[in-house]
This record gives structure tokens, sequence and C-alpha cells, in this order.
């Protein structure tokens, strides 16, 4: 998810100065310190920080999608050359912002001085030289992740796998054995080594901005952007984390104990989960550990992959068959040919979930969104394929970046990221401090709160599965497959940022990066590398967020968030019975709740713009407890008289 608010902290742009120059009457200079008297009113300065992201936003974007796209050296230099330049006037701006009494200001005012000096996930030193090696060092790790190869052979161009192929490895834990999955998974891992030194003064850097932020360091300014103070907001996460807990450790139990059914002594490691068999690269999704862990064999079938990949070869057969078969294609024909069937795969998925938001009542998509966006895995070149959705300007140019494959979740991550898109179009008629999310988690919750109405019955009524099978066994089923991707996240989704917290606070010290991840990996996942991994690594590094320098508590609260507004909507929408049956798929009540939700941006405390949804202001996990209550009860059957927790 990319805002425009958020391009104050992470921001490239082409020729920004200029820009500023010759966009606004405010052309940039250097500004007044705190002992100055403002050169312009705070509501005029306000007003030229949103006229210039207005006017910049598209330049800055495009220089991000470019270095996301293209990756290569001269994409790399334009990125960072921007990101330089706009790391400079941002902090002109969060300079001359410390010049003005917030409390003095209107409340509209206020908050976006308060917004822009919180809303900094990369904070930049002063010094010039100091700045321009952030910049560089940002967009150097964000490329290495991107052209990151496995090499099988150990000699690089020589039978070398992307992330892609990697992660296909893994996902196929029925097929795939246990030393072909510690290979790719350990082979992931080894692209991340020469980050470790780049991360380190990464650290530094940022840490030096932060100070000169008026913060203790990054992480602090972090947490200080939740309408709260830092140490509230860390307190509540724990706090959040408490009530999901139970529920996890028995997920956590439960899978355990299949996988040394599977796998004998080698499936746990001293009681622990075996980094490389959960069938994710991160442990952060077990999905594609259903085959394994499916309750009830083929009750309520959900194989909604199998669905997409027939519609794929249908596609491709048909398409082979008009051409006269394939006796009559060259192989660049039938290259061709397969790859057009996946581009048609790609935007018939993408096209199911859009018409999810529209029946809602919410507007089509424009169209430069299906010509601009990159749907595919291009063939020709290197490109970031971890999904992400974009605002190519302040008004509604929007685009999403992903390597589609025909899998089911493939396809609700297409559902996640429309979800970032629908926020772009409901608030763009803000002004573009306050185009974001009411924080971050709300963001990531929308289009998973979408994903959650996409029952059995739902997906019966698109044609992915056959009549929905109600019965005991298939909810159970169901559940399962839901808490793989939902609960199985939880952890994951807490412990990156408080490794990163340690790492700028310096609890975590260079000495012992590695170390502490695996600390924290085994405290809230109960997961385990299969060998040592020490300080010769930097398993951080696998993970985008972290050479990508996206902050990711985020996640972890989207996911308390999704099920407390899943239930709202289901209220508004009227449902009776369990909370998991409720589909509210073209219900004009809940849409219209969702999109007034949505069209608050950031304009105001999160807080509340909660309580209009939910009608409470505090994020509370009670939803996805009273969700997964059936599967809950069920586990915790299955897990009687074995020892859970680690």
């Amino acid at each position: 998810m990319i805002s425009h608010r958020h391009l104050l902290g992470v921001a490239v742009s082409a020729a920004l100065l200029g820009l500023i120059a010759c966009g606004s009457e405010h052309p940039a200079s250097t500004p007044p310190t705190s002992s100055q008297a403002p050169a312009e009113s705070a509501e005029a300065f306000i007003a030229r920080i949103n006229q210039t992201l207005e006017e910049s936003t598209p330049e800055m974007t495009s220089a991000m999608w470019l270095s996301s796209t293209y990756i290569n050296a001269d994409s790399q230099r334009v990125a960072a050359a921007a990101n330089e330049r706009w790391m400079t006037q941002r902090n002109a701006f969060i300079e001359q912002a410390k010049t003005y009494d917030a409390d003095a200001q209107s409340p509209v005012t206020s908050r976006a001085l308060h917004l822009l000096a919180t809303d900094v996930a990369m904070p930049a030193p002063r010094d010039p030289a100091k700045l321009k090696e952030l910049a560089e060092i940002a967009s150097r790790m964000e490329a290495a992740y991107g052209a990151g190869k496995w090499c099988r052979d150990g000699e690089a161009g020589k039978d070398c796998l992307d992330i892609g192929q990697i992660s296909e490895i893994l996902a196929d834990t029925a097929n795939s054995s246990y030393a072909d999955q510690l290979a790719a998974w350990r082979g992931w891992h080894g692209i991340a080594v020469p980050m470790r030194a780049d991360y380190q003064r990464f650290v530094e850097l940022t840490n030096e901005g932060a100070k000169e932020m008026g913060f203790a360091n990054t992480g602090e300014v972090w947490r200080a952007g939740y309408d709260m103070t830092p140490a509230e907001f860390q307190a509540e996460t724990d706090r959040l984390w408490k009530q999901v807990e139970p529920l996890y450790s028995q997920l956590q139990c439960y899978t355990r104990g299949k996988l040394v059914e599977k796998y004998g002594d080698t499936g746990e490691v001293n009681g622990l989960i075996p980094a490389h068999l959960t069938g994710n690269l991160w442990q952060q999704d077990w999905s594609n550990l259903w085959p394994l862990l499916e309750p009830y064999r083929g009750v309520g079938s959900l194989d909604i992959g199998a669905a997409l990949r027939g519609q794929r070869d249908e596609a491709l057969n048909a398409a082979v068959a008009q051409a006269g078969g394939l006796g009559k294609l060259t192989a660049e024909q039938q290259v061709e040919l397969s790859r057009r069937a996946d581009i048609e795969i790609a935007e018939k998925m993408t096209r199911l979930a859009e018409s999810f938001y529209t029946g809602l009542g919410m507007p089509a998509l424009p169209d430069s969104f299906y010509t601009d966006s990159q749907l595919v895995q291009p063939r020709d070149r290197d490109v970031v394929c971890h999904a992400s959705a974009w605002p190519m300007d302040t008004k509604g140019e929007v685009r999403i970046k992903m390597c589609i494959k025909p899998t089911e979740e493939e396809l609700t991550t297409i559902y996640h990221e429309l979800g970032h898109i629908y926020y772009y179009l409901a608030y763009k008629q803000l002004p573009p401090m306050f185009q974001n999310g009411a924080h971050d988690g709300f963001h990531e919750a929308i289009g998973d709160t979408i994903v959650l109405s996409m029952t059995p019955d739902y997906l019966a009524s698109i044609g992915l599965i056959e009549g929905a099978t109600v019965s005991e066994q298939a909810v159970i089923n169901s559940q399962m497959r839901m808490a793989l991707t939902k609960v199985a996240f939880l952890p994951f989704g807490l412990m990156i940022d408080r490794w990163r917290w340690g790492v700028f606070d310096g609890s975590i010290t260079p000495a012992n990066y590695n170390t502490a991840w695996w600390d924290l990996k085994k405290t809230y996942q109960g997961v385990a590398p299969a060998g040592a991994r020490g300080e010769d690594f930097f398993d951080p590094g696998a993970k985008y967020h972290v050479p990508g320098n996206t902050p990711y508590t985020r996640y972890f609260l989207s996911h308390i968030l999704q099920f407390q507004f899943y239930k709202a909507l289901c209220d508004a929408a009227g449902h009776e019975g369990p909370l998991y049956q409720c589909n509210f798929a073209d219900n004009p009540e809940a849409g219209q709740r969702y999109w007034a939700m949505l069209s608050k941006g950031n304009s105001q405390p999160w807080q509340q713009t909660l309580k209009e949804l939910t009608g409470g202001e505090q994020m509370d996990a009670s939803a996805v407890l009273e969700y997964f209550a059936p599967l809950q009860t069920w586990l915790e059957n299955q897990n009687q008289g074995k020892s859970c927790g680690w």
C-alpha cells in the first residue's frame, strides 16, 4: 500500500524542488529556525504542502513505479536521486512545522501539523551527504530484494530460481520433499546476506534523522502516528495479542502434531515448528499445509485454485484450437499463447474482485487501471512481484502491481489490494495531507474485510465451487482454511516490528541481529530453523518489508480490525446467525456505511472513525474469537493430552 502522505516519509519524486519553485508561489527555501517567526501562516503552510503533493505526486509515484517494475541501474539511479530531493524538501517542511504552535491552530491545521511530524517511515538526516547516502541505500536494498535469486548449483546464472519459483516448491507441501523444501527456504534466505551492512548503516542514518525530528529513534517515530503516545500504542498491541494468543497456541499445537506425524522427529525442533515446513517462506501463511491439516477430507470442498487453473487452461486450449492445434504452432507461438492465457485469467480474477466492490455500490475502476497495472510477471526484466496498490496522483489514477497466478492465495490478495484502491478512490476528494487511512492498520483491513465475506455461499454464487455443503464438518473445514491464513499470521504481524523497534532503540545490536530475529520468532510464532542460523546470515532481510522499510504492525492491527469491520457490516446488512456465515455481498446498506468510513481518510482521529462504523472507539479482538469459536473448540478437543505451548 502506498499513500500520498506516506510519500512524506519514503517518497521519490522527479525534479520535485523544481516543481515546487515553478508550481507554487512559495518556492523551496531554507526553513526558518524555531527562534524565527514563521514566514507564512500555518494555514498557508499546510496549503502549500497540499499543493506540492498534488503537483508532484505523479512524478514521485512514477519514479517509484519504474524502480519496482523495471529493476536496473538506471531506474535505481533515478529513484535514489528523486528520493534524495524529496527527503530534502520533506526535512524543510518538518523544520518549518516546528515553528508553529499546533494547539493554537484550527483543528484541521493542527491535525495536519501533527501528521506531518509523525508519518515518516524513513526519517532522513539533515546533512546532505548522509541524506544522499540514505536514499542510495534504500534504493539498493529494494532492488537487491526484487532481483534476488537462488542458484541451485551455486553458480550465478545457472539453474537460478526467483522468489515465485522458490515459493512454488514450498507451496507444494504434498509433493516437495523435506530436503527440497529446506534447500529452497535456505536458498531464498541467502539473498539477504549482502544487505546486512547496508541495513546496519540504514538504521544509523534513520535514527539520526529521527533524533533531529525530536524523537529518540526511528521506532518511536513509527509508534507516534496512532493518535496516542508511543508507549500507549505498544501497550495496546500487547493487549490485543493477549486476546488472540490462546487461539493461535491451539493452532500451532495441532499443526506441529501433524508435521510430526508426517516427518517424524524432523517434523519439530524442540517443540517448535520447522520454518521451512509451513509452505511459506516466512511462516506467515500456512494455507499451503491444507492437504496435511484438512480436518475432514473432502467435506465442503473449497478448491478454488483448481477452478481458477481450470479456467486458465480452458482459455489456453481454446486459443490453441483456434490456431489449428499445437502442430500448427512454433515453440515461440506456444509460449505467446500461454502468456495470453496467463494475462486473461489474471484480468478475469481482478474483475471478479472488482465486482464485489461495485456490488456494494462503489464505482467501477477507471479504464487506466487495467491498461497500466502490472498484473502478471514480465518475461523480459526483473520486477518486484510483491503485491502493492498505488495511487499515481491525488485525483483517482490508481493501479496495482502483482505477478498474478491462478491460485486461491492470489485471488484473495487481489481482493485485499482492491481494498487499498477503493480507499484511495473514496478519500480522493480530501486534501492530500488527509489522503490516508484512519491509521495504517485501517488501510490494510479494508480488503481483508471483503475477503471474510467470501463465504462458501459467495464462492458458489460466482462459480468457483459447487453448491456449498452445510454441516458441522464443513464448517470446521472452512474455518480451518481461514485460520491458516488469518490466525497463523497474527504473531508474525507483531514480531517483525518488535525486532525493528529493538534494532532502532539499540536493545538489539548488529552483533545479534539474526539471533534476536529467531528468538522473537520462537517467542511469538513457536517457529525455529532446522539448523543453526548464526550472525553470518541476515534472515530479516529475506522479508520484503525489512529492506523495503515498510512498518509492519499495521498488518497485525488489520487482522484485528477486519473482524471488527466485518461484524459491523454484517450487522448493517441485517445478518442473523453465526458470524462466520455472514456474506454482505451486494448489500447497499453495508456498502454505504463502508464507503462513508473510507471517505473520511485520515481527516480525524481513528478512534472517531472506528466509532462511526462499529459504535466503539477501541480496537478489540472479540470478533476474531467469535468468528473462530467453532474451530477453537474443535482444536482444543483435538489437542487433548498433547503438550501445547513452547
